[in-house]
């Protein structure tokens, strides 16, 4: 039997429409998650897979019925990484930095209409918390954007714990991100190989530590950490996976989207995949946003599963991962 190596793969898509590729995708691979956007980088509009409620409502319902039920992520952070906008007619969200500031009780209260929408919509993961330190106020991909709670662990632990709890009176599913911590990062890894070797710090990768037992789901990022794995993005690396599998084996580990140019710059979509799964990592996102391979998918697909069969430790790499995903649906 063909092992089902689809279900590795968490694949974004142009339209708003389920397209002709990935439905034969699913059939002929299986298919592990989709994630949905609001905003099209090729296109640059507003004009991708979300409209309005009625529509994801609909979206997500046919999502659901494709081979092997994918599940359905989202970013939806809040503040200015919100895909569901209120000028779309979703539930507001204020952004990490504002939740960080609020009592637990108002954090509470501002993230439960948001959470209970997410899951009556019928996404499944949200891809938050970001638990990335405010190392750097001025970093371009998180300070910035004020997508960080706070500099202080224990504020971020705090926040990351209220949003769990929200979750898991809805039963979403959330992700934290974006390990080992990118909040000291001088270069957007969207458009940069982001090295991390001298801002990264054991206050930062112990807030991880301790919040994976809540939140067993992590996105690794693009950033280098040259003192465990030289010029290796940690999304890619052995021994990145390796520090947080010590800690929760069974977690479940996605890379950051594949087609960012903190990976681009070093090497292919398809060659990326099969380092990131060799290392370990579950899903491999590809989110067809900022360069638009949905025509590669099934070829990425026959690649990797040609590569498990020529190599014992991926293909037992593969197995475990397709089990935990499996795991996480319905």
């Amino acid at each position: 039997m063909a092992l089902p190596i689809g279900e590795l793969f968490l694949l974004g898509f142009r339209g708003a429409q389920i397209p002709r590729w990935l439905r034969e995708f699913a059939h002929d691979f299986g298919l592990g998650g989709v994630i949905l956007f609001d905003y099209d980088c090729i296109d640059k509009k507003y004009e991708r897979n979300i409209f309005d409620p009625a529509q994801l409502a609909a979206l997500c319902a046919e999502l659901h019925a494709l081979p092997s039920h994918p599940l359905i992520f989202i970013d939806q952070e809040g503040g200015k990484v919100r895909r569901l906008k209120e000028e779309r007619g979703f539930a507001p969200l204020p952004s990490a930095r504002m939740l960080g500031r609020m009592s637990a009780a108002e954090r509470l209260a501002a993230v439960r209409p948001a959470y209970h929408e997410l899951r009556e919509l019928g996404l499944d993961v949200n891809l938050a918390p970001v638990v990335d330190l405010d190392i750097n106020p001025d970093s371009p991909d998180i300070g910035s954007a004020q997508r960080s709670f706070s500099a202080d662990p224990a504020i971020v632990e705090e926040c990351a714990r209220t949003l769990a709890e929200a979750a898991r009176l809805v039963g979403l599913k959330l992700c934290l991100k974006h390990f080992p911590g990118t909040g000291g990062a001088k270069v957007n890894p969207h458009d940069h190989v982001m090295d991390l070797s001298d801002c990264l710090t054991e206050p930062q990768v112990a807030v991880f530590e301790r919040l994976i037992a809540r939140i067993p789901m992590v996105l690794f990022s693009h950033g280098v950490v040259n003192q465990w794995e030289k010029e290796t993005p940690v999304c890619l690396s052995s021994v990145a996976v390796g520090k947080l599998r010590a800690i929760a084996p069974q977690a479940t580990i996605l890379t950051d989207d594949l087609q960012m140019q903190g990976v681009q710059k070093l090497m292919s979509t398809g060659e990326a995949c099969r380092r990131a799964l060799r290392a370990g990592a579950d899903f491999l996102l590809i989110g067809n946003n900022m360069l638009d391979e949905q025509e590669q998918a099934a070829h990425y697909a026959r690649d990797l599963r040609e590569a498990c069969a020529s190599d014992a430790a991926m293909h037992i790499h593969a197995e475990e991962s397709i089990d935990r995903i499996r795991g996480l649906k319905p």
